[in-house]
């Protein structure tokens, strides 16, 4: 409506101006070089405006004429990039759905149009990684480390390729270089991260985790600050007793609930007399997440060394859990150290019924101190097929005491508090579980409970720990495309065992 008012308003103005003129005639004379022209105003207007208006279209067609290549250029450019474009949204359908040829046909068509361009890179890797081609995917990721738009995703793509064929060293080479090129990339900071706990390089681990604090959420910043201390004073505890307690009680405060940072904590707060807050923090723990651990270092606190002190203290510590197996067991512990074997059956009692193996052999230490070598044996023999007792173990690997990161995978705060064969979480997990880690090896679980961290045992041993049998999980849903951290399924002939013949007539009978 405005713009109608306005237009109606400019012709109106110009309509007064021309009868303004109309009403006011006048001649206009011109003589130049002897040449004399004599017109009226109107002609003369309207004479200039004719010029003008041939003066446009006449430079509109020496324009159209000269630029002519350039809108030819533009065109042709403009459809090879439809093509182009075409062609890379079918080249990538068609790695997301598995067609190997499709997609390899598409990836050349794409680098014949558009060569160079970054996701006709990206569809080549991809393409190659399908058909299962690994050294063109690795061309092409070096090709894109080049460029300074593709530097990360090429980098990124070697890294897994690295991964993939067990080249750890090349793998953390690309995840340095990476990091240094773009710090705010996750896989590499996590990388990086894992080689430097890997070395047992504590301090570079946490100067590298407050560089990338700003990328983490709060709660995972202070949960893996958490573990680093708490490694970090595991593998400093003989050479300075100082330093490791006040890196485990930073680390208690970051993660009230990290059992191996509490435990040390108390233990080492407990050397220096400090009953009182060496009892605050492995209670706060122990109420979250009661822990054979916690109550070994509960056991150690208090100025009284006798066993019915200890036995005070532990019926003290299982009523912060009322319920709780770890608590019973405890309580029978020191209950059988103190030779109050009543307490000691009664705290058992609620669990006799379907009795773990700790439970089993704990009750034959009762029997046997007790006097009754049969009954000590009888629940030593149910001890071998009784249930298991919780574990530490990441990803299949079961170890007698905490460790930092997993031996497996390499995995920072790796370690549960759980049921090794069945996966059964004793209490609130400490750890998220990561789906994508699998067991290098397979053996059996010791028949002994496992034994508690020890103070004369190094924080990172070379080897140790058994591996339970990985569970089946369900598989994860594919992707419609391929991301370059997960480029492809490996390529897997399928077996031409035949199928044994259906039994039929008499044997079917007989079956």
């Amino acid at each position: 409506m405005i713009r109608v008012v306005l237009f109606l308003i400019v012709v109106g103005a110009l309509s007064l101006g021309v009868a303004w003129l109309a009403d006011r005639p006048g001649d206009v004379v011109i003589t130049w070089q002897g040449l004399r022209i004599e017109t009226s105003l109107m002609v003369l207007a309207a004479a200039t405006i004719a010029a003008m208006i041939m003066l446009a279209i006449v430079w509109s067609v020496i324009r159209a004429i000269v630029r002519s290549p350039v809108v030819l250029a533009t065109l042709l450019r403009n459809r090879r990039g439809v093509r182009a474009y075409e062609a890379i949204s079918n080249g990538l359908i068609a790695v997301g759905s598995g067609d190997v040829a499709a997609a390899r046909m598409l990836s050349a068509e794409v680098n014949r149009i558009a060569p160079g361009e970054p996701l006709a890179l990206l569809l080549s890797a991809q393409a190659a990684q399908l058909a299962g081609d690994r050294e063109s995917a690795e061309r092409v990721f070096r090709a894109m480390t080049s460029r300074d738009d593709t530097k990360a995703l090429g980098l990124h793509g070697l890294f897994i390729e690295a991964r993939r064929r067990d080249d750890r060293a090349a793998a953390y080479s690309y995840a340095e270089e990476a990091a240094r090129s773009a710090p705010s990339l996750g896989w590499a900071g996590r990388a990086v991260l894992e080689l430097r706990c890997a070395t047992g390089d504590w301090a570079g681990a946490l100067a590298l985790l407050e560089q990338n604090r700003l990328v983490l959420d709060k709660a995972s910043y202070r949960r893996q600050r958490a573990v680093l201390l708490t490694a970090r004073a595991l593998a400093t505890e003989e050479a300075d007793r100082e330093a490791a307690k006040a890196a485990a009680l930073d680390a208690a405060k970051l993660a009230p609930t990290l059992v191996p940072a509490a435990a040390l904590a108390g233990r080492l707060l407990a050397e220096g007399g400090q009953m009182r807050k060496a009892t605050r923090v492995i209670d706060r723990a122990w109420r979250a997440n009661p822990h054979p651990e916690l109550a070994q270092a509960y056991a150690g606190l208090g100025s009284g060394d006798a066993a019915r002190d200890r036995l005070s203290r532990m019926e003290y510590l299982a009523k912060r859990a009322p319920g709780n197996v770890e608590g019973a067991l405890a309580v029978a512990r020191a209950a059988l150290d103190a030779r109050e074997f009543a307490k000691a059956r009664a705290a058992l009692e609620p669990y006799l019924a379907a009795p773990t193996t700790r439970i089993a052999v704990l009750t034959a230490a009762i029997e046997r101190a007790e006097g009754d070598e049969g009954r000590a044996r009888e629940w030593l023999a149910r001890a071998l097929h009784a249930a298991p007792d919780p574990a530490w173990t990441a990803d299949g690997y079961v170890s007698d005491r905490w460790l930092p990161v997993s031996p497996v995978s390499g995995r920072l705060d790796a370690f549960e508090w759980r049921v090794p064969l069945t996966g059964i979480v004793s209490t609130a997990p400490l750890i998220e579980p990561e789906a994508d880690a699998t067991p290098s090896a397979v053996a059996p679980l010791p028949a002994e409970p496992a034994a508690t961290h020890d103070e004369d045992t190094p924080p990172l041993p070379a080897n140790g720990g058994t591996v339970a049998p990985s569970l089946p999980r369900a598989q994860p849903i594919i992707p419609l495309v391929h991301a370059p951290d997960d480029p492809g399924p490996d390529i897997v002939e399928e077996s031409e065992t035949p199928e044994e013949p259906q039994s039929g007539g008499w044997r079917k009978i007989f079956g």
